[in-house]
């Protein structure tokens, strides 16, 4: 030690470490230790993840229900349209092609704007009084239930609605087995058509002209034709030719049609009652009221349903709601709405008994 350096230099030179000398080592995580908080890790998360999915509220549609009278707007459009009109359906709507045919209308896929719609067009003078009945029931109830009503015009006999691509409620089982759509064939979306199928009815039977009936549903086939299929996987009415209206004040019940209906699908009471040994009369026919409707809920239903994992557990929360539908006294029946009002309880318990089952086995 040089005799020019003084105490403090000397400290410091004694308390430094030597040179190559390390403190200890840091002490390591066991693997297994590191893999159990990397799974609790992903746990907090996939909770988070599921609990906004759960309570974050659906974002709203547009539907034609928003547009005043008179006025329609087609997907997410934002603006409301006047319906066009008889010139505007000449010149601005080109037809492609034939995409169905029954014994009111012929439908055409047409274009309007590079848009599609569909155009329908009277198939003969005979059926005019119901095709124009049609018309009156697409004006008078326009809302998310019922297909858009574009334009029409009454001089040419042509019907312009939304076009939706799905087509038929009754493709539903072709459609869920598309790769794109494959995600969906689940019993809540399928019990969310049901419900859809339900709420229609519900509409019909409060509707803003009366309790209108859904006459058009002598058996399963023919009644899925009469809805369509949206590409947000919800349902639409889109045939309307044949909704005669139940007016209590004045007793005036209903008949759907004036030929003999037979099968199981239809109600009891649109069954001729004076057995095969007595030919059907029509006016012999005795009427009835909107609960014919209601007892076709099951059958329906149970299509929507389908046989998934989990639709039979839905069936039976159903079962008691269904069996009171299947009451063979009209009366002892229950509303759409209460229908309605059950399938969404089912629903919301099914949704928070598969939420909390989730997070259990988080």
């Amino acid at each position: 030690m040089s005799p020019s350096e003084g105490p403090a230099e000397r400290s410091a030179m004694e308390t430094r470490p030597p040179e190559g000398r390390k403190g200890p080592a840091p002490r390591e995580l066991p693997p297994a230790v590191g893999l159990l908080l990397s799974m609790a890790l992903m746990n907090v998360l996939l909770y988070l993840c599921l609990d906004r999915l759960v309570t974050a509220p659906r974002s709203p549609t547009a539907h034609p229900g928003r547009c005043p009278p008179g006025h329609f707007s087609m997907g997410q459009a934002a603006t409301c349209s006047p319906w066009l009109s008889c010139e505007q359906l000449r010149t601005e709507v080109r037809p492609l092609k034939r995409v169905g045919e029954g014994a009111v209308k012929t439908v055409f896929l047409s274009e309007w704007k590079e848009r599609k719609v569909a155009l329908s067009r009277l198939t003969r003078p005979e059926v005019r009084d119901d095709f124009l009945h049609g018309l009156r029931m697409l004006q008078a109830l326009q809302s998310e239930h019922v297909v858009t009503l574009v334009g029409y015009c009454e001089d040419d006999d042509t019907i312009l609605t939304e076009y939706h691509p799905l087509g038929s409620l009754g493709n539903l089982e072709a459609t869920l087995n598309l790769a794109k759509y494959r995600s969906l064939n689940t019993w809540q979306h399928r019990l969310q058509l049901a419900l859809g199928y339900v709420a229609i009815l519900d509409f019909l039977h409060r509707s803003p002209l009366g309790t209108l009936v859904m006459c058009d549903s002598s058996d399963l086939p023919k009644t899925l034709s009469q809805y369509l299929l949206t590409a947000n996987f919800s349902i639409v009415l889109n045939d309307l030719d044949a909704l005669p209206l139940v007016n209590r004040s004045s007793g005036a019940l209903v008949k759907c049609g004036h030929r003999e209906l037979r099968g199981d699908f239809v109600a009891p009471e649109q069954l001729w009652p004076f057995g095969e040994d007595v030919p059907f009369q029509d006016d012999l026919m005795p009427a009835y009221d909107e609960k014919s409707d209601v007892w076709k809920i099951p059958d329906v239903s149970s299509f929507l349903l389908g046989h998934v994992e989990g639709s039979d557990m839905v069936r039976f929360h159903l079962f008691d709601i269904h069996k009171a539908c299947k009451s063979q006294v009209p009366a002892e029946r229950p509303t759409a709405q209460a229908v309605l009002d059950t399938y969404q309880k089912v629903l919301n318990l099914l949704r928070d008994t598969a939420t909390s089952q989730t997070r259990e086995m988080l």
